[in-house]
């Protein structure tokens, strides 16, 4: 499950769960970067969250482009502007930096994703910088460094990086305490071995939040018509001891067996022909593949959210994004479309869960009862056939909102387009 502490939103309630937590000695399935521990005291009436993704040719026309080229909705490595050796390779690079974005809001945190494909050789570095609101300018922070293929880099974060104006929390951009960011601006450097192709970034995005000192009331159901989208079911504690190299599988797999169950959904697991490095008697051996493909080497997980959106996009469409509540989920639901959510919770405070506690566990969002609660595929279940429950909405909701901000991975194919956004929506 995932290793990543997600975000408390006020101090009182993390100690309140260390105290719950910690002498009960439960399972914690969370990023444990003592950095991201923080207090969330914002003056703002609900959390707000939008995201911006660029495209198609005009978005990156609008950026500024140095040994790339764009054509056809995607960018891609024409005549490199120089070379740079990383873990004693030599690779060409060329970048590209989009222009400053103005998400309409202040905010406090950002999450990149993208969409890419790179070829053997080659790899992509996203990188982030943001604007305050007195005008100051952050540094560049590295958000990761990605690629399909491990043979010839390993993909990482980039570990711990600070100024006066934002820090970086393994896959997010925090702003320091009582620092107000207006706007950003990315750079994505796409680098090859020479004589090899070159990656192509099909899209990149980034959703930036706001949150509120209180959390709001559980969200009402927009419709008594149930729904429940036939995603399978895969327990990650089959595979519990399997492939140390990756995490071990068991707890440390919750956010690549998830993002297995969606891409079974929409028929786009791993071909068996790339999991046979996999021992023959493990079942479920495509969980394991993706484990490896979305394994981050510097945090040593599997639950980079980048990562986890960038191997989802084989289904067509991946980003990370954050939605307010359970009522904000559910179009997508109604759309054909699961999400991959980050919950946290203490012990008693989801009742019917597989484990007493978790400090961050991803599960799939998988429809909704009459009466408005979800049905969750939780991988933490002892097995397959147990997979899939309904959990209380208030419980939930709580549970998601307090556990990671209401965060998301929307993995779609061309086949279930995203929902119209209500009014007010900006996050996708």
């Amino acid at each position: 499950m995932r290793r990543v502490l997600t975000h408390p939103r006020v101090l009182v309630s993390l100690v309140v769960l260390v105290a719950l937590v910690v002498p009960l000695g439960v399972l914690a399935h969370g990023r444990h970067d003592a950095s991201e521990a923080r207090v969330r005291m914002v003056a703002e009436p609900a959390a707000q969250h939008t995201l911006t993704r660029l495209t198609s040719d005009a978005d990156f026309a609008r950026g500024t482009e140095r040994g790339t080229r764009h054509a056809a909705g995607s960018l891609t490595l024409a005549r490199p502007i120089g070379h740079r050796t990383v873990a004693g390779v030599r690779y060409a690079y060329g970048r590209w930096s989009s222009a400053w974005l103005s998400p309409g809001q202040s905010f406090t945190e950002l999450v990149p994703s993208w969409t890419a494909r790179t070829p053997a050789g080659s790899w992509i570095q996203v990188l982030v910088r943001a604007r305050d609101s007195q005008g100051r300018l952050s540094s560049y922070k590295d958000l990761g460094r990605w690629t399909s293929n491990d043979r010839w880099l390993r993909r990482t974060s980039a570990g711990s990086q600070a100024d006066a104006l934002a820090r970086v929390a393994t896959d997010t951009l925090v702003a320091q305490p009582d620092v107000r960011l207006t706007g950003y601006q990315v750079r994505v450097q796409l680098m090859r071995r020479p004589g090899h192709r070159g990656p192509t970034l099909t899209s990149v995005s980034a959703v930036v939040s706001s949150f509120p000192a209180a959390r709001p009331p559980t969200s009402a159901p927009r419709s008594s018509a149930s729904v429940s989208l036939a995603v399978p079911g895969y327990s990650q504690m089959i595979h519990r001891g399997q492939n140390p190299q990756y995490g071990g599988g068991g707890e440390a797999w919750c956010s690549p067996t998830s993002l297995a169950m969606v891409l079974g959904y929409y028929g786009r697991l791993p071909a068996p022909s790339t999991y046979r490095w996999v021992t023959a008697s493990y079942a479920d051996r495509w969980v394991n593949q993706v484990a490896r493909l979305t394994y981050d080497y510097r945090y040593r997980g599997t639950g980079n959210w980048p990562f986890n959106a960038a191997v989802g996009a084989r289904a067509g469409d991946a980003f990370v994004t954050r939605l307010a509540d359970l009522r904000m989920a559910e179009p997508f639901l109604r759309s054909g479309i699961p999400l991959i959510v980050s919950i946290r919770f203490g012990r008693g405070q989801l009742t019917g869960a597989p484990i007493s506690a978790t400090s961050g566990h991803l599960v799939v969002l998988a429809g909704l009862t009459a009466s408005g609660d979800p049905i969750v595929m939780d991988p933490a279940a002892a097995r397959d056939s147990t997979v899939r429950r309904t959990y209380d909405r208030a419980q939930f909701e709580r549970a998601w909102l307090d556990g990671s901000g209401g965060m998301a991975y929307v993995v779609r194919d061309a086949a279930h387009p995203l929902p119209p956004r209500p009014a007010g929506v900006r996050s996708w």
